[in-house]
């Protein structure tokens, strides 16, 4: 008898199986074709444009050009922004140290979003990576497992392209009905849990993704208005100290006269006029604390304020780290050269904004030795902060800083001569506390939960 006459004499129910195993069995073979073709257009010589193809050229070239002109008008509209909202602090001290304090922490906020995502993608990848390895290296039984189904269908697949996820729907649909025989069960239902696990991880991979490019475009943003806020804060300063540029340059020239840390604070608030000004204030000024003992930090809300708004000794447990980063060092453990780590570091994202721990005034900003950019508080009570490895510092000798305000960037490189010896290429922040001139751990000064930390 012909076969085709035994296959129309089955049951219904068989029949119907293998009618949806035919449809399985198209779109399964179809996604082995898809991969051929695309492996076949990486190697195959590009072909000539046709008459079609221009049309289609022209128009992604007038989509890209109309972009571009979308994002030139949006930069214009934001900087235009940007200056109405300078226009409108004014004089007024208290609006733009408000607002440096506040686009700082945005910054910062995004900033650890940006290495919370890249940190979760980078396992996701992984796995993405390992799951094609493997489903590439069993190449010949998937193809046995299709030609066996499509066997079972009796029917040439047609030449689609589909995605994994057709592919998925479609074996899983021809176990579901009995269409794979026993044999091959195992071995097809191995391959669909891959298939699973690819799609479900190609899914999560693209809403990662695709929050990072938020984050990452808001950032922009961010940065953008916090240099322009900065440049004025500045600009303002400038006008107040006329003699700016020739106290930096003075700095730069004592501080080539010594050799440690602590003959440079020395050297600074002797013979510096702005920094021994700033050493001044320091040394009059001191907040009390509340009548039951604790930290009044409510003077935090004042962002005009000209002094600390917690005397620093009474800070412990209360500030927050400078940038955003990983612990690499830590106060009394080894440096590396034989001698005993006085600071702890951070290894940082390159760029990466770096604010003031707390309030004090600047009495040394600039280079220094195998520090790279070093910038030095006086936190006032004989408290000194010392913060190196910056790619660039934005703030001048003599100045008041806030807690939380922007203060300096990183580079894209370690900065500091020690970490460079360590091998370690990434940007790296050093923070040093110091008390009377000597270094001590600063750790009993960092909140260890975030809604300890404070802030302006």
């Amino acid at each position: 008898m012909h076969p085709a006459r035994n296959h129309s004499s089955q049951p219904s129910t068989p029949g119907g199986a293998l009618k949806a195993a035919r449809v399985s069995i198209m779109l399964v073979s179809a996604s082995l074709a898809s991969s051929a073709v695309s492996a076949a257009a990486q190697v195959a010589s590009p072909a000539p444009p046709t008459a079609a193809a221009l049309p289609d050229a022209i128009k992604q070239r007038e989509q890209e050009l109309e972009a571009t002109r979308a994002q030139q008008k949006s930069s214009v509209e934001l900087q235009q922004q940007l200056k109405a909202e300078v226009a409108a602090i004014g004089q007024d001290r208290s609006k733009l140290n408000a607002q440096l304090i506040d686009v700082a922490a945005q910054v910062r906020t995004v900033e650890s979003r940006i290495g919370d995502a890249e940190t979760r993608l980078r396992p996701l990848d992984a796995r993405e990576q390992q799951i094609r390895s493997s489903l590439d290296s069993r190449r010949a039984e998937v193809v046995e497992v299709l030609a066996a189904l499509q066997r079972a269908g009796r029917r040439t697949p047609p030449a689609l392209l589909v995605r994994p996820e057709d592919a998925l729907q479609s074996l899983r649909t021809a176990i579901l009905l009995g269409s794979v025989v026993p044999e091959l069960r195992a071995r097809a239902e191995v391959l669909a849990n891959d298939l699973g696990e690819l799609v479900a991880l190609r899914k999560t991979i693209g809403a990662e993704r695709d929050r990072l490019s938020a984050d990452r475009d808001k950032l922009s943003g961010d940065q953008t208005r916090l240099a322009a806020l900065v440049d004025e804060r500045q600009r303002k300063q400038g006008d107040v100290e006329k003699d700016l540029e020739s106290e930096g340059a003075r700095a730069v020239t004592l501080s080539k006269q010594v050799d440690s840390l602590q003959g440079l604070i020395s050297k600074m608030e002797q013979d510096l006029k702005s920094a021994a000004k700033a050493a001044a204030a320091a040394s009059q000024q001191g907040t009390p604390n509340t009548a039951d003992g604790k930290p009044n930090v409510g003077g935090l809300k004042n962002p005009s304020r000209l002094s600390p708004a917690i005397a620093f000794v009474s800070a412990k447990g209360l500030l927050t780290l400078p940038v955003n980063g990983t612990k690499i060092r830590e106060f009394g453990g080894s440096d590396g050269a034989g001698g005993v780590e006085k600071g702890i570091s951070l290894v940082t994202r390159p760029g990466a904004q770096v604010t003031t721990p707390c309030d004090g005034w600047v009495v040394y900003a600039g280079p220094f030795r195998s520090y790279g950019q070093l910038l030095i508080l006086n936190a006032g009570g004989g408290y000194h902060v010392l913060i190196a490895g910056m790619g660039r510092i934005s703030v001048n000798i003599g100045q008041f800083v806030l807690t939380g305000e922007p203060v300096a960037t990183m580079g894209t490189t370690s900065q500091v001569a020690s970490i460079l010896a360590a091998s370690v290429s990434q940007p790296v922040l050093y923070i040093e506390f110091r008390k009377d001139g000597t270094p001590i751990d600063s750790g009993p000064w960092w909140a260890t939960k975030e809604g300890e930390k404070v802030r302006g």
